[in-house]
């Protein structure tokens, strides 16, 4: 298997599409004249988030070539019978397909890369939701309160992605709208309860993303 760069006369991938239903992607896309055969790679953009799939991952060479060895084979028989190409979303993150035309008639398959990304779609997969409780108990008499947080994930989370935030007066209502403590160990899967901290009677505390944009792709973030 080989790929060449595609030219004026080359059979290529035009008008793909995805649609995603539940946790099922399908993909549907113009047919070249003359082919009937395609070759389909997905490759985790979040690549520590990829769970497995029905089609494997494409991955890139040390030289910057394409790794094909995980490119999977469709036909245009089975594209009709399917009504497009369907791939069950299991992960979370974000998702690129590839779809190469093959040269008809090559003997070796004979992919056409695209260079304007004509036969490229990104597709979002499912977020990962996280819950967190925070518990205040209020001593009497005492200038100080103790907060216990708890924290719930579907899956196992870095240290760096959560981090908890106080403010005297109001509640927070960003990582940089007061102090912001960073957790100092990574969250398994499950319910984690973290040793209770001693705050001001006046200061709130609330748990966010350490990076919003970055992590709420993945993660969704609730309060219980």
């Amino acid at each position: 298997m080989r790929f060449i760069e595609a030219g004026p006369d080359s059979p290529v991938i035009r008008e793909l599409t995805r649609r995603v239903n539940g946790d099922v992607c399908t993909l549907q896309w113009q047919w070249p004249a003359g082919t009937d055969s395609v070759y389909i790679g997905r490759r985790a953009l979040d690549a520590e988030h990829d769970l497995t799939s029905d089609a494997e991952s494409v991955t890139f060479g040390p030289d910057g070539g394409f790794d094909a060895s995980g490119l999977k084979l469709y036909t245009r028989e089975e594209y009709k019978t399917a009504g497009g190409y369907r791939d069950r979303l299991n992960g979370i993150g974000r998702y690129v397909y590839m779809v190469y035309a093959a040269m008809p008639g090559s003997g070796d398959p004979v992919l056409i890369r695209q260079p304007d990304g004509s036969n490229i779609v990104e597709t979002p997969a499912g977020r990962a939701k996280i819950r967190y409780a925070i518990r205040e108990k209020k001593p009497l008499f005492r200038a100080f309160k103790t907060v216990k947080i708890e924290i719930s994930c579907e899956v196992p989370l870095a240290e760096d992605v959560l981090c908890y935030v106080k403010k005297s007066g109001s509640h927070p209502t960003g990582p940089q709208d007061g102090t912001m403590y960073p957790f100092a160990a990574p969250f398994p899967a499950g319910r984690t309860g973290l040793p209770e901290i001693e705050v001001g009677k006046n200061d709130y505390v609330r748990v966010f993303f350490t990076d919003g944009k970055k992590y709420g792709r993945l993660y969704e973030l609730l309060p219980e």
